[in-house]
């Protein structure tokens, strides 16, 4: 039984990957050093703090991580604020999984701050229990940390949550870990679809087709009493 779900935020939630990859490049720019082809997946799999080490390793920017991460953050809020688009059935997704009675946690590599604008512009960071960041749990999506602990906030075992990943990296880190992992198609990742399919436990082409979670999970339909309370009251269980 289905007892939780976690997100992951870019790529996943929100079609924002494309601005990552630009972010790097940009950054180094404006400090007057150019950045090698690639560097956007060379630090894809990196958390923030990571991504930063690398930065003044490799291309000697001789910022501090903090100074690097605030820069980065700030140059990346006003693009979540007022662009970053919302993936097409997203409001839906959630809806189902709440009208099941199933909670929602967020779990990301970008720092709190930044998912907090990104969901407010849509009006939905009510509808997440929580989150957890990867800078709050010291580590990325390489090691089950980030998962584990979403799942102690959700009180529930690895096992009975859903997942919902677009990195590869991260769907066989939550798998391993005994998650019931959602491959989530993003064209930023494009070559990886294929290895995902074979690796996740359930794989969604978008969200605007849920019939491969609902069979994994069981049931298509919502029970006739909750559609009812949805269409008198829109969200069946909004968090207050």
């Amino acid at each position: 039984m289905i007892r939780g779900a976690i997100f992951d935020m870019d790529g996943t939630l929100l079609d924002s990957n494309g601005h990552w990859e630009k972010a790097p490049d940009a950054f180094l720019a404006s400090l007057g050093k150019q950045a090698q082809p690639g560097l956007a997946q060379v630090i894809f799999d990196m958390t923030l703090p990571e991504a930063a080490d690398y930065l003044i390793r490799e291309y000697g920017v001789e910022q501090t991580p903090e100074e690097i991460l605030a820069g980065v953050n700030k140059a990346m809020e006003e693009f979540y604020r007022t662009e970053t688009p919302l993936k097409d059935g997203v409001r839906e997704l959630i809806d189902e999984l709440q009208m099941r009675g199933i909670p929602l946690i967020i779990a990301t590599v970008t720092d709190r701050p930044l998912v907090e604008v990104a969901l407010n512009r849509y009006g939905l960071l009510d509808y997440f229990e929580g989150m957890v960041t990867a800078a709050e749990v010291g580590a990325g999506k390489n090691g089950p940390a980030i998962f584990l602990e979403a799942a102690k906030r959700l009180h529930a075992k690895p096992g009975e949550i859903l997942v919902f990943e677009d990195a590869l990296h991260a769907i066989k880190t939550a798998k391993e870990a005994g998650f019931v992992t959602v491959g989530v198609y993003d064209w930023v990742s494009e070559a990886k679809q294929e290895e995902m399919k074979q690796t996740a436990d359930v794989y969604l082409e978008s969200f605007t087709d849920l019939t491969p979670l609902w069979q994994k999970i069981g049931g298509g339909e919502a029970p006739k009493e909750q559609k009812e309370q949805k269409e008198k009251k829109g969200w069946f269980r909004r968090k207050k």
